[in-house]
């Protein structure tokens, strides 16, 4: 059995501020670095991208609104159009990068508010796969495990990878639980290994009103911007380890 391990990155400012993002890397497969639109910029994505570029392992452009202080948690109002117009713009950004460090993209996640939403709007999610095949139809698309983003980006054409996520909670439709309420985070190390686990081996996931929900687990998203994410990243890694997963990317 194997799994791929990725995390958000690139969401600082400043060519002298990256967090954790370089420790992290040492635990995880795959990285979805910020694209200038709801965090980082410039300077932070060529260190960011060099570093992923370094230890060999899969990088991904995390376009998202244009919402900075929101860190690109509200959603805007954008055409089908504006929305493919967008999300293009970011990863040619980024694949500019890339290219400098001497690796490529490998894939490509929607961020925030712009994912959240094309987990359920179909004209959404088929813009943005689209603009990612149009960009290169090689690259994997990360997407909500049985949302509307796997379903378009398969009908597009791309290879998809099914996420899963270690320190969110579940909505009963299989949504992920609003960052608005208290019970959106998993802060527990034990906790986001037991639900990582089950996703893994039993291909489910338990809601917050404890109902079993079938998902399939291509990918697991650790957030970098998380109080615990090292901690969690660390354990995770471990617990797959333990349970014979292999940690690679799709």
């Amino acid at each position: 059995m194997r799994i791929d391990l990725n995390c958000d990155m690139g969401e600082s400012f400043g060519a002298f501020s990256i967090g954790n993002d370089e420790a992290l890397m040492d635990y995880v497969s795959s990285v979805n670095i910020a694209c200038g639109f709801h965090a980082g910029d410039p300077s932070v994505m060529r260190r960011t991208v060099a570093l992923a570029a370094k230890k060999g392992i899969a990088i991904g452009a995390h376009p998202g609104y244009a919402d900075l202080q929101g860190f690109g948690r509200r959603e805007i109002k954008m055409s089908p159009p504006e929305v493919y117009e967008m999300v293009l713009y970011q990863i040619g950004a980024l694949s500019g990068f890339a290219k400098i460090a001497g690796a490529a993209l490998d894939h490509v996640k929607p961020h925030g508010a712009l994912y959240n939403t094309a987990a359920k709007d179909r004209q959404l999610a088929r813009a943005i796969a689209q603009a990612v095949f149009d960009f290169d139809p090689r690259l994997v698309y990360f997407g909500l495990s049985g949302s509307a983003m796997i379903e378009e980006a398969k009908q597009v054409g791309l290879r998809t990878a099914s996420e899963v996520f270690a320190d969110r909670t579940y909505q009963d439709d299989g949504s992920l639980t609003p960052r608005t309420r208290e019970d959106a985070m998993i802060t527990s190390p034990a906790a986001a290994v037991a639900q990582v686990v089950r996703m893994v081996t039993h291909g489910e996931v338990a809601s917050t009103t404890g109902k079993l929900i079938k998902v399939k687990a291509d990918t697991i998203c650790i957030h970098g911007d998380g109080h615990h994410a090292l901690e969690f990243a660390k354990t995770i890694h471990q617990a797959l380890k333990e349970n014979q997963i292999e940690i690679k990317k799709p």
